[in-house]
């Protein structure tokens, strides 16, 4: 593993999914305390301008990140066409969950406690990967996400979740408080005021990040041991 710092450990990793091998990019900061696995959204990928500004902020705050193609080129091709790959959660979420159990007993990222990010239908494919790995996905943050997506799921999410919205995706707003209202588990919902579904005015990505390393920090550091 090359240092691209003297502080930061950058590799490139290959994530097997039964016949497919999907590839990501690991970032662990001396002294990582947790681990935050990407699930980009629909049509997007690991290399994603938004993921890697909020996975920036992220890896500055002490956590590790693992930005993950969910689809291979040759079903990003097909995607790009049909844009049904995008919307099958059972596959994103099998992927998901086989991302945490490879970060679970891969030397380097074992002793980490693993949160997911997703976003759009990625968000949809933590959280049912969070029910899945209920052991192990200690936190999720969805960033303009569909939870609606995961609705069978969202009852026996155990991690805590905080739920990111626009608030003028006015639409997406009204999926994630139905949601919302639907989870047992810690749970949070974040208003950006001014944002669309991309958070792009000025100031709203950077809310974005500010709010997902804050949950994070706050629920993947290692619980302190008394005695």
């Amino acid at each position: 593993m090359s240092k691209a710092t003297a502080h930061v450990q950058r590799q490139s990793v290959h994530v097997p999914s039964r016949e497919v091998t999907l590839e990501a990019d690991l970032v662990i900061p001396d002294g990582a305390h947790g681990i935050v696995a990407f699930a980009h959204g629909s049509g997007s990928s690991r290399h994603s301008r938004r993921n890697r500004c909020v996975a920036e902020v992220l890896q500055r705050g002490g956590l590790a990140t693992l930005l993950l193609d969910l689809l291979t080129p040759d079903e990003e091709a097909i995607d790009v066409e049909t844009m049904e790959l995008r919307f099958d959660i059972d596959l994103l979420a099998e992927r998901v969950a086989g991302t945490v159990d490879l970060l679970a007993t891969n030397p380097g990222t074992d002793r980490l406690r693993i949160g997911l990010f997703g976003a759009s239908t990625g968000a949809a494919a933590a959280l049912v990967a969070a029910a899945a790995r209920p052991d192990l996905v200690h936190a999720v943050v969805s960033r303009g996400g569909r939870p609606d997506l995961a609705a069978g799921a969202l009852a026996r999410v155990g991690a805590a979740t905080l739920l990111i919205v626009g608030g003028h995706d006015h639409e997406v707003l009204g999926l994630n408080r139905a949601a919302f209202a639907q989870m047992t588990a810690e749970r949070k919902l974040e208003v950006v005021p001014g944002a669309t579904h991309l958070f792009e005015e000025p100031g709203t990505l950077e809310e974005v990040a500010r709010l997902a390393a804050n949950w994070f920090v706050k629920h993947l550091r290692p619980p302190i041991r008394l005695g």
